[in-house]
Order: C-alpha cells, then structure tokens, then sequence
C-alpha cells in the first residue's frame, strides 16, 4: 500500500532508540526525508547512519525540548536543510516515573511542554502550507491507572491526548491533523521494561500477565501505527488517541 509518504520531511524528536527509532525507521522506508533529534550526539549519529543505510535523506540534530532555544534551532536547520516540515512527531520523554517532585517538573518540561514547544515552532509553517501531519506520543498511562506511583508521568501524557484533540479541532480549518498515540509495555534492548525484566522479573510477569497476547509490544508495532497516523492514508483520522498496546488498556470509552 502506498502511504503517500515518499518526498514528505518528518521531524522526529526522541529517535535515537526504541519506539522514536522505529518510527522514523518506518519513515524512512517509505522514503520520507527525515530531520531526526535527540539529546545524546553519539546515539544520535548510530540512528542516522541506521536511517541513511535505509535510503533515508537525513539531518541528525542534537536538541534538547525542555530548551526553547534549542528546540528554535532544531526547526530552522530542519528547515534550511528541507525548505518545509510535514510531519512532526513529538516523541521525547524524560521517563520520569517516579513519584517525586523532580518527576512531575520532567515529565512536564518535556514530556509535556516540550510537544507544546515544538509544535509552536512548526506551526506557522504548516498553516501556510495548508497542510501537516502532528503526531503526540503518549502512553496508556494516559487512560488506564496502573499501581504505579507515576503521577507526573501519567498527568503529562494525559495531557498530551487533549492538547492532540484541541490541535486537531483549532488547526483542522488549517488543513492540519494532531493525532495521539498511546503504546502500551513495549520492550526493547536497554530500556526500562528489559531492566525490569532482569532485575524485577515478579513486576515483569504481573505487567505481561495483564496483556491478553501473553507479551509486550515491540517498537516496530508501535511505528506501524504511527507511519499510518501520518500518512495520507489517514487523512480523516484526527483528535484521536490511539491505543496501540496488544489489549492492555481495559476500559470501555
């Protein structure tokens, strides 16, 4: 199926790993021109040579979103490199899941405020085009409350899934559509849910136990989804948040 993607530019924030990886991975098979951003350069570079390998034209830009200034400079060199930003999607997270004070501020400053910072940035460019693709990665934290003392985490992610509905409501006469997306447990090498798997197995088989397939997702089941969200494919799809997370979240809405 053609997604319509090919000749698109993608802003992808958090794409050094994981899920934010996949995704511009995804991307980058649908010959999408990629500006990806991350805090860590050496991790950073490792992706974009993944990205370039996969035929991929790419800008890698260090960026930190909780920094006003350094989100500015992500979007004009995206925009110097590129000349336009279709597709953004807003994928960073401080991971703060914890329930101190310290965690609330970084899962706001980023989690949060971040998103809001880039989309600010990217904005004006979209409405003169009359056209562009937002995509806020959430988490079922968003909509299902786990034991889990993650306040600020799960308030930050909350908030994210009505920030994606207000854009898509004042934006949609714009031409453009704000989507959320909320992964459940996904897993990958090096990340949180593999280090609970090997240092607190009992947590890990409670939160597996809980999945009705039996596992936790894998990063490229979650970009499946996202590519879609973005594409052309999904063009009446917006100011929806989008559970992708094997049957994990339980409610009825």
């Amino acid at each position: 199926m053609d997604l319509g993607l090919a000749g698109k530019v993608a802003l992808v924030t958090g794409a050094s790993r994981g899920i934010g990886l996949a995704i511009a991975e995804g991307l980058a098979v649908e010959r999408t021109h990629l500006a990806v951003a991350a805090r860590d350069g050496p991790t950073l570079a490792a992706a974009a040579s993944i990205l370039k390998d996969r035929g991929a034209e790419v800008l890698a830009h260090t960026c930190d979103v909780a920094d006003e200034a350094s989100v500015s400079a992500l979007v004009a060199a995206t925009l110097e490199r590129f000349g336009r930003i279709d597709i953004l999607v807003s994928n960073a997270s401080a991971l703060a899941v914890g329930p101190e004070r310290s965690c609330w501020d970084a899962s706001i400053a980023v989690d949060l405020m971040g998103a809001v910072r880039l989309v600010e940035a990217i904005l004006p460019g979209m409405r003169v085009q009359g056209s562009g693709a937002i995509l806020l990665i959430s988490s079922v934290s968003a909509i299902e409350a786990s034991p889990m003392s993650d306040f600020g985490y799960t308030a930050a992610k909350a908030a994210l899934n009505a920030y994606a509905k207000k854009l898509a409501v004042v934006e949609g006469p714009n031409g453009i559509r704000a989507n959320a997306l909320l992964p459940g447990s996904t897993e990958f090498p090096g990340a949180g849910w593999d280090m609970i798997r090997q240092y607190q197995p009992d947590l890990y088989e409670r939160v597996k136990g809980g999945i009705p397939s039996g596992r936790l997702g894998l990063p490229e089941e979650v970009a499946d989804a996202a590519v879609w969200l973005v594409s052309s494919r999904a063009n009446w799809v917006t100011g929806t948040a989008l559970a992708v997370d094997g049957g994990q979240s339980k409610g009825m809405r």
